[in-house]
């Protein structure tokens, strides 16, 4: 009975989070990714005041318009109660202006860039923060979460082994600590909220975590099963910014419409041992050998992925990682070829680095990573913590910082 209380109230912190959904784009928009600080970013965590930039790529010659709206929200992604003028200086629902046409591709495709902030929006306060993508038809084409932060405290993570024993060799758990930077947080164990997400994924982030405790000014908390994570294994990985020959991870390429790569033939990981094998956690990077801006040099290709292992009952699998915002989707669902004894399926990716690994997917959508890749306390996960805070009479919740650390540093 214990455990079942466990279960559902871990399983009410996730799915308590993510109350407005992402949109996700169609097949002709592609590689959706945020940069900072030039660097590319599967979870747009920005400073405020700072700059950042979204780009994706629409592969039709049609160099259509698109328009974007930014909207403000609460801890849980529900809207928050500010009006537009509270949290944005200037305006929106813009057409973007920055557009470059694809060169020496055999995909043709055009390159989006908004970058934030412009002259005509910025971004006034903290936050949870949605940008809405729309067409010419005023059509919504898709949308995604982005988080704006300041520095108010200082948020100490760390890793450890799971408290359970039933788990002690498969999970993970998160402990940390908020210290308040020249701020008093009243009533801290209401007004304060903290979520933690694995691998740059809010899909699979635990919120609703409140303080356990204080000393002095500092907030505690250190949950026993409430923060913890299945382990999961390390991505697998594969680089074709050369398209023309096989690369790292790449066995075979073949040009037909678009070139090919036929990556090498995965295997199951669920009965073997754990092996380190240094990963960027299911992200990826647009990359290409000959050229100076990736961002429309870099090709488009049809990648064929391959996993060998016996047919699950009941169960789809699918590859997953951060190359579409970690979603399970159709395309992402392979087939199984019954007298080859192996899972297959193809995606069309832009050329770069990319990791990657398998999930089996129950008919309820619930991921169940252990089954195919193995589940491992001492697989390299990145964790981060961020911390709301809504301040008495307030009406938003600002996020006043967040930490990160690294499962390599993990304790027992």
């Amino acid at each position: 009975m214990r455990f079942l209380s466990t279960f559902i109230f871990t399983l009410l912190l996730s799915i308590g989070f993510a109350q407005t959904n992402e949109i996700d784009p169609p097949d002709f928009i592609k590689t959706i990714t945020f940069r900072s600080n030039k660097q590319q970013t599967l979870l747009p965590l920005i400073r405020l005041h700072e700059s950042f930039s979204l780009e994706f790529d629409v592969l039709n010659t049609e160099e259509s318009d698109f328009y974007y709206t930014i909207e403000h929200f609460d801890y849980d992604w529900t809207p928050s109660n500010l009006l537009k003028t509270e949290y944005l200086n200037g305006l929106d629902n813009l057409r973007i202006v920055d557009y470059k046409n694809s060169l020496n591709a055999y995909q043709l495709y055009s390159n989006y860039k908004l970058q934030i902030p412009n002259r005509q929006t910025q971004i006034k306060v903290s936050g949870n923060y949605m940008i809405k993508i729309f067409n010419d038809y005023d059509e919504l084409v898709f949308s995604r979460k982005f988080m704006i932060y300041e520095d108010l405290a200082n948020i100490g993570v760390v890793i450890k082994r799971s408290r359970d024993v039933r788990f002690i060799n498969e999970r993970q758990s998160v402990d940390f600590k908020v210290s308040p930077i020249a701020m008093i947080l009243n009533n801290p164990l209401e007004n304060v909220k903290s979520i933690v997400v694995q691998n740059n994924n809010l899909k699979t982030a635990l919120a609703n975590l409140k303080p356990q405790y204080t000393i002095g000014k500092d907030l505690i908390y250190n949950y026993s099963t409430a923060t913890s994570f299945d382990g999961g294994n390390e991505y697998f990985y594969f680089e074709n910014k050369d398209l023309r020959t096989a690369n790292l991870g790449v066995q075979a390429v073949d040009l037909k419409e678009l070139y090919h790569s036929y990556l090498y033939l995965n295997p199951s990981r669920a009965k073997q041992p754990y092996t380190y094998n240094p990963d960027i956690n299911g992200g990826f990077q647009v990359n290409v050998v000959n050229g100076s801006d990736p961002s429309i040099e870099a090709d488009y290709s049809i990648v064929h992925f391959r996993l060998r292992m016996k047919k699950l009952i009941s169960k789809d699998v699918h590859v997953y990682g951060g190359f579409n915002n970690f979603n399970i989707e159709e395309s992402t669902n392979m087939h199984y070829i019954e007298k080859l004894g192996y899972y297959q399926v193809a995606l069309k990716l832009k050329q770069g680095f990319y990791n990657y690994k398998f999930v089996a997917v129950d008919q309820n959508s619930k991921l169940h990573q252990g089954l195919v890749s193995g589940n491992f306390y001492e697989t390299e996960n990145n964790y981060k913590v961020i911390v709301y805070y809504r301040d008495l009479g307030a009406r938003y919740d600002r996020i006043i910082g967040f930490g990160e650390n690294n499962s390599i540093n993990i304790r027992n």
